[in-house]
């Protein structure tokens, strides 16, 4: 065991993705009941039953406001509260900007943004009452170095890391840390889509000479959500082999 997390309850949206998954996989090893969500009912449960009994599933669609509160509801039916939230969901939906519909813009800022915040703002009463929490956000590498065709994903998750510098200076007072961390090329489905040439071009740039692991993500978010991390807050943790070092 690596961080100590008994006693700790973290959510983790978007748990069915590869980040995602490995993410529940880490912190339920660090000893933290894991709070499983995401759209895909059959695959939280294949989850779930790998993991064991300190994991609970919730299916949600946070990409309204209406699914955000029914999940925080369900919570509370459930009497769950959270200590650590991993804003993990997200999607894409990639364009060239004057190709760009106005659906695929909100659809990935609804998603990849406004969820985030607004489950944050939920979920954060508790964890001040209890004068503790953590709150890791997933940007991307393309945050800070842009993409082109992507300018409404790297909208979104350049977006996260400023609300997230934010909102840590607002609830610092109360222990409660707000970071992001950001991986770079990291083989998942999420872009699976990206042509040959594309990934190429991506392993070339990358000093390491590799792509990345869901579980080095992994083991970044089980830092910052560590009592070892008490000290980091609204920072970026960049994930990336040094493909853009920031």
């Amino acid at each position: 065991m690596v961080f100590q997390l008994n006693g700790k309850t973290a959510l983790i949206t978007g748990s069915t993705g590869g980040i995602g998954e490995a993410i529940a996989d880490f912190l339920y090893q660090q000893g933290a009941q894991t709070i499983l969500t995401g759209r895909n009912q059959n695959k939280l449960k294949d989850i779930s039953d790998r993991l064991g009994d300190n994991c609970l599933t919730i299916t949600s669609d946070l990409s309204s406001q209406e699914g955000i509160e029914q999940l925080v509801s369900q919570l509370k039916e459930r009497n769950i509260e959270i200590d650590i939230l991993v804003n993990n969901a997200g999607i894409t939906s990639d364009n060239l900007a004057l190709r760009m519909k106005n659906d695929e813009w909100q659809k990935v800022i609804d998603l990849n943004l406004t969820s985030c915040f607004f489950l944050a703002k939920l979920l954060l009463k508790n964890m001040m009452k209890k004068r503790w929490g953590r709150i890791i956000n997933i940007s991307s590498v393309v945050a800070a170095s842009g993409n082109p065709g992507q300018t409404n994903y790297c909208a979104a998750k350049a977006g996260l890391i400023g609300m997230s510098k934010s909102l840590a200076q607002e609830v610092a007072t109360r222990n409660i840390t707000v970071n992001c961390v950001a991986p770079g090329f990291i083989p998942t489905k999420i872009n699976e889509d990206l042509s040959n040439d594309v990934k190429e071009h991506f392993l070339k740039g990358i000093p390491l000479q590799r792509a990345g692991t869901t579980e080095e993500v992994a083991a970044c978010v089980g830092f910052l959500s560590s009592q070892e991390a008490a000290y980091v807050t609204g920072q970026t943790l960049h994930v990336n082999g040094g493909l853009y070092m920031v």
